[in-house]
């Protein structure tokens, strides 16, 4: 498998969840690792290739000066859930990677994979009745702008790959699940953060995954 030449890579959204967890597979991979994100500060890891990077994803003053020397980025913001959330209107996904994706131009940073999530873009329309209604209620909003990321990032020039997990669990890395290219194939189901942030550093320094937008599962859902 392909791996990037120089593995210097930016971590956006780097303090928690799937961000984290990506910071610690790719430390484990060898990458010099620079961990973006407000609360960077309290990021509890210790790691001679570990570099924290307090900053805001949509102050471009912040993006352009984390971008300095690295040679791909991950992309992988979060919100956390609440009841205020559900009826707000969400635009940190979709203003971030505006942010974002000329900061790369201008620092010629091309490779780029961005973490959103099943639900995201045309994977919508494969979610059944039973399961679309409920996430449409808590977290249509967050998908909603999820969609306009995934969207900015097709139409930009960069090599990009989006990476859509299903339900996320806080299991350990197994290095086995599915990954679902073809849109005939695509369900919801379970998987750990921890092998999302596998597959994310996987797909990374693989070339065959740029321009992709693959569904990543442990297991369907029992319904």
């Amino acid at each position: 498998m392909a791996r990037l030449h120089t593995k210097r890579l930016l971590v956006i959204g780097a303090s928690r969840g799937i961000g984290l967890q990506v910071v610690e597979r790719a430390l484990a991979e060898g990458f010099h690792v620079r961990a973006f994100a407000r609360g960077a500060s309290g990021i509890r890891l210790s790691h001679a290739n570990l570099e924290t990077w307090p900053g805001d994803a949509l102050d471009r003053t912040d993006i352009d000066a984390a971008l300095e020397g690295v040679t791909a980025v991950v992309q992988a913001l979060g919100i956390t859930p609440s009841l205020e959330r559900t009826f707000r209107p969400v635009t940190l996904f979709s203003e971030a990677t505006r942010v974002l994706l000329p900061a790369m131009t201008k620092a010629e940073v091309k490779r780029l994979v961005s973490i959103t999530g099943f639900g995201a873009g045309d994977s919508a329309q494969h979610m059944r009745r039973i399961e679309s209604l409920p996430f449409q209620f808590f977290l249509g909003r967050a998908y909603a702008d999820k969609t306009v990321q995934e969207r900015l990032i097709r139409q930009s020039d960069r090599d990009w790959t989006l990476v859509r997990p299903v339900v996320l669990t806080n299991g350990p890395r197994t290095g086995r699940y599915d990954v679902l290219t073809e849109p005939s194939e695509w369900r919801n189901g379970f998987i750990s953060r921890a092998d999302v942030a596998d597959f994310t550093i996987t797909a990374l320094g693989n070339p065959a995954t740029i321009g992709t937008a693959p569904v990543i599962l442990h297991a369907p859902l029992p319904f």
